[in-house]
């Protein structure tokens, strides 16, 4: 993409891999040498389970590519934001006052910090002039040139590189396992961080305690559980710059003494191998990885292959599934559930939406020389169906996965995902003066999370992770229910108990269906959706319609379809591009109990729903509009348009279509 906002993506991909940590176990240091205070109940607890939103994916001052743009946000200002604080972001002036400034409309739930653990003790070095080794002259260069250091502290943390392998016995070690010569078997780090990368090492725990502190001092742990903070951590592996990234989340207080990093643990099953060492369950230690951005994989993110290039083994298999519940379906850089130009999703027009031009996270730097077009193997929905392919095979689906979205915000600003004028960009920083658009037009306001809980606690919340009762947002906030069974009602919408009567009949988004009655037809499923009633700032379109997704293998091929259960697909809702004003009706809310005409109880499959609200203009647009553009400039004059806007007349859409997915229900046929 070429520019500064997403070095991101040329980082990942740089990564390599190098140091160590050690990876013991301790408990979470509350600062205060007594440990944090017992939980209080929550006044607003509720058996039913409420929606609550949340964004998982927030990068600070202490990730490199963060801290090389300009962010000096902590972890704790971040989370002041997340509950509806006034953030000052950069660019800073002489005097480093804030000439920007950002705030949500409507605060957050729940928020993690997920800084990069790669690189965290080398920035820490070179950003606080307590360490000896500030005046290095890496160090040096580094405040002096952030940009090209960006570049250059990737290039020597650079691992082994990531040849062609084969086929080979579990326990040979392949190229990339092999240690380096003179280096202990480790990789070396930057000269400043000293034998073995101790310096380094030891530095990286100061960005990481703070870390916990700032979850700790801003989790509400009175009984009125106004917001949850969960530690965590962004795992940033991308060989080849193939995004093999996952945020690692927390249960509790109690994590690692460093967080298990790409440099020492190259491969997610190494990654999960050594969080299963050094977070156990018996020491009150737990944890989840959540995948994203596999539509900038370039293949990797759903392959069938360990790290020795040989088929997934059914261990292997329960492994992944064990470890990862949830994927991220909605980001900034794009959503990840359907390719809409070519593949099955081509046939789905609704997948036409936030589609990234390029499979990995090198985007359109070097003239595209390190990219390629995005793969339909690397969206979701083809990994679910891959999944229930790979469980008729082995026992074991390695792809089920419930769905969140996130920010992945680089500015420290979780939440920040309202489609208006005023999106600061995550990434951007700030780089065009106010004198273009304020992040690369591929970019996004991003997602957000929401599951469904009894209560706002670490403890309900990371349940509901577990069973995969979440669903994403592509920003907005519709309130979405979806159950399946054998039993539903067939008139549930109409129940004043809608909730009480899926739980008692079926089961929540992110279930298994239980297993088929002799007498039984096809599953039902009981969808409802309330429209986002917006806020001051941050308007909200009213529902248009609810699909409904299945994927199944047939013949062991694998097919999907998408169904139009409620709604209206062809309401004449629309938008007038010269002042963003809509048009055309919506819905409220909407529901809906659909049976599958298309069910053969002898072929796996999943469901999943999907809610779509009446168009709107696009966050890019509004601040073309804003900027004096207009369409019919594009059209007559475009060499008239200001540099900083020449997006403006690009193709890309200038509306879209905000939506919420759940996490799919799924039907296993009985053996034989």
């Amino acid at each position: 993409m070429g520019k500064s906002s997403y070095r991101l993506m040329a980082a990942a991909g740089l990564l390599g891999l190098l140091a160590a940590c050690d990876g013991s176990s301790t408990g979470g240091d509350s600062g205060d040498g007594g440990g944090p205070p017992a939980k209080a109940e929550c006044r607003h607890y509720t058996a039913q389970r409420q929606p609550f939103f949340g964004d998982l994916h927030v990068h600070t001052v202490y990730s490199l590519d963060a801290n090389t743009q300009g962010t000096i946000i902590t972890p704790h200002e971040a989370y002041q934001f997340a509950q509806g604080e006034q953030l000052g972001i950069q660019p800073y002036d002489a005097q480093g006052n804030a000439t920007r400034f950002t705030r949500i409309a409507r605060p957050l739930d729940f928020a993690a910090v997920t800084d990069h653990a790669e690189l965290f003790g080398e920035v820490e070095i070179c950003t606080n002039a307590a360490y000896l080794e500030y005046n290095a002259p890496e160090c040096i260069f580094y405040r002096a040139r952030p940009n090209e250091s960006f570049i250059l502290f990737n290039l020597v943390a650079v691992g082994l590189p990531e040849l062609p392998q084969f086929p080979v016995p579990p326990g040979v070690p392949i190229v990339s396992d092999l240690p380096v010569v003179g280096s202990n078997g480790k990789i070396p780090r930057l000269p400043y961080c000293g034998l073995n990368g101790e310096r380094c090492l030891q530095a990286a725990k100061t960005p990481w305690q703070d870390t916990q502190r700032a979850a700790e001092a801003h989790y509400d742990r009175s009984d009125n559980c106004r917001f949850t903070t969960f530690v965590g951590y962004e795992y940033t592996l991308a060989p080849s710059s193939n995004n093999l990234h996952r945020n690692v989340i927390f249960a509790s207080e109690v994590v690692p003494e460093l967080p298990v990093a790409t440099q020492e643990f190259p491969r997610p099953e190494l990654l999960w191998a050594e969080l299963a060492r050094v977070c156990r369950s018996e020491d009150g230690c737990d944890y989840l990885t959540i995948p994203h951005n596999s539509n900038l994989s370039a293949g990797l993110m759903f392959e069938t292959k360990d790290r020795f290039n040989n088929d997934y083994t059914a261990e292997f298999a329960q492994t992944r599934q064990d470890n990862e519940p949830l994927v991220e379906i909605m980001q900034a850089k794009g959503q990840s559930e359907c390719l809409g130009t070519s593949g099955a999703g081509a046939a789905d027009e609704l997948c036409d939406f936030e589609l990234l031009p390029y499979n990995n996270l090198t985007g359109d730097r070097f003239g595209g020389l390190n990219t390629g077009p995005p793969m339909a193997q690397d969206f979701v929905r083809e990994a679910l169906k891959e999944g229930l392919r790979q469980e008729q095979r082995l026992g074991v689906n390695p792809f089920k996965y419930g769905f969140i979205g996130s920010s992945d915000t680089h500015i420290g600003s979780p939440g920040n995902v309202m489609e208006t004028a005023e999106f600061p960009g995550h990434g951007g920083a700030g780089a065009s003066g106010g004198n273009g658009l304020s992040d690369v037009i591929e970019g996004n306001p991003g997602g957000l999370a929401v599951l469904w809980a009894e209560e706002n606690t670490r403890e309900s919340l990371f349940a509901a992770m577990r069973r995969r009762e979440a669903y994403a947002t592509s920003g907005t906030r519709p309130i979405v229910r979806f159950f399946g069974g054998w039993n539903l009602p067939a008139g549930q919408c109409a129940s004043a108990n809608f909730a009480a009567d899926g739980y008692v009949n079926g089961v929540p988004m992110g279930g298994d269906l239980p297993a088929r009655p002799a007498s039984a037809g096809a599953p039902r499923f009981a969808v409802s959706a309330l429209r986002d009633p917006g806020a001051p700032g941050d308007p909200a379109q009213p529902l248009q319609r609810i699909q409904i997704v299945k994927g199944w293998v047939e013949n062991g091929a694998k097919v999907e379809k998408v169904y139009e259960v409620a709604g209206n697909p062809v309401n004449g809702a629309g938008v007038n591009l010269a002042n963003c004003e809509t048009t055309g009706s919506g819905f409220a809310s909407l529901c809906a109990v659909w049976q599958d005409p298309d069910f053969d109880p002898a072929e796996p499959a999943f469901y999943y729903a999907r809610v779509v609200e009446n168009p709107q203009c696009r966050w890019h647009w509004r601040q073309c509009l804003a900027a004096g553009v207009t369409v019919e400039q594009c059209v007559n004059d475009p060499g008239s348009v200001p540099e900083g806007f020449a997006g403006c007349c690009s193709d890309y859409p200038r509306t879209v279509q905000e939506r919420a997915w759940t996490s799919p229900i799924w039907y296993k046929p009985p053996p034989g």
